[in-house]
Formats: structure tokens, sequence, C-alpha cells
């Protein structure tokens, strides 16, 4: 499970450095919780779902900000469609359902959601929004911030949307580590009757 050392991870300077970090204190835990939530997880959605986690190949000199892993039906990338994601920053984890990167079918998929809207308001009431995965900044899950979200994501071409919780570093869940990964299955389950939505959507507009 994530721990005090999981967050003090980005106090590291270097991006060597950093990578060897994220590695050793927090893939290993992606990886764990993953297993875990994918056993969970492919029963609910009839479908199999693979791990993919992070490696930041790309950067050359600034060490990462954040870090995460997916859950996504496609083996080779997590990306091109709607998937799940835990992450964290240096002052919480996440657990989203992921609509990033200009995934297929995207105006479809938001318009699908727009219009069924009452899938949001069965959710537990600390459920979050964010816009941008590359910044921190999350938004209070209400009708009027994902009207305007959703919006953003079908109309804008690098609008992107998702919706899950946060756990953040000083939480006292941490201090149980059965109590938070039973709070990360919970969050993930509540998020898949809108994953299934939205690849419904997907799916229509394929056939179309």
């Amino acid at each position: 499970m994530f721990t005090e050392e999981s967050f003090k991870v980005f106090e590291v300077a270097g991006l060597d450095q950093r990578m060897a970090e994220i590695r050793k204190e927090i893939q290993p835990t992606f990886q764990q919780l993953n297993e875990v939530f994918q056993q969970v997880l492919e029963p609910l959605l009839a479908e199999k779902l693979f791990i993919h986690i992070a490696q930041h190949r790309r950067r050359t000199t600034n060490p990462p900000e954040n870090t995460w892993s997916a859950l996504s039906r496609q083996k080779r990338g997590y990306k091109m469609e709607p998937h799940f994601q835990l992450g964290i920053w240096p002052d919480y984890v996440f657990m989203w359902l992921s609509c990033i990167d200009q995934p297929k079918n995207e105006q479809a998929i938001a318009q699908s959601l727009l219009d069924n809207q009452k899938l949001f308001t069965a959710l537990s009431p600390d459920f979050v929004l964010s816009g941008d995965h590359t910044k921190p900044n999350i938004m209070e899950l209400s009708p009027e911030n994902t009207e305007k979200l959703l919006k953003r994501f079908r109309d804008v071409k690098k609008g992107e949307f998702q919706v899950g919780r946060i756990i953040k570093k000083d939480d006292p869940l941490w201090q149980d580590p059965e109590a938070a990964q039973a709070y990360m299955v919970d969050t993930y389950k509540q998020l898949v009757p809108i994953y299934q939505m939205t690849k419904q959507a997907s799916f229509a507009q394929v056939e179309n």
C-alpha cells in the first residue's frame, strides 16, 4: 500500500534518482493493487483488462511531477479509450475513470454521458472531477461542473474528462491498508456503469 515514503519520492531531485525511487517505492504498489482491481472488475465488465504502468521514457531532464498506472481492455495502450487510472501526486492518490488524450469517438462518448447525467448523481458525494490529467487541480462533482467538463471534452480538441476519488496524503485511511484498498475497490465499482456507458457509445459510433 502507499505510505509516507511513496509521497516523499517527489522530493527527490534529478530524473534518474526520482525514477529509481518511483520504481522502488511506487510501481510495486501499482502492480499489486491493479491485480486486485483486475480480479474485481473483469467479472463485472465481462472482459479482460491489462495493467499498464507509466515508465516516463520520453523524459530526458525533468523528473515526473506525478506517476500513474492504468487498467485498460487494450493490451498495447490505454489512452485511446476510456480506462481506469490509479496514480499519485505529491499531495494525494487518485482513482479515475479517465478520458484523456483524444480517445476514439470522444464526441459520442461525451454526448452519451451528457444525456445520462443521472449516472453521476448515483456516485458517493466524495467523488470529484478533473479536466486535465497533467495538473493536480480537482473540481467538486456537481451537475454544473460535470456538464461544463463534458461539453469541453466534446467540443474542444484537448478537452479531457476524469471522474473518481482521491485520498489525500494526510488521510488517516492510510493507517489501515485493508480499508484503503476497500475504498479504492469501491471507487472503481461505482464507476463501472459510467465506464459501460462510454463503451456502448464508442461501439455504437463504430457501427454507424
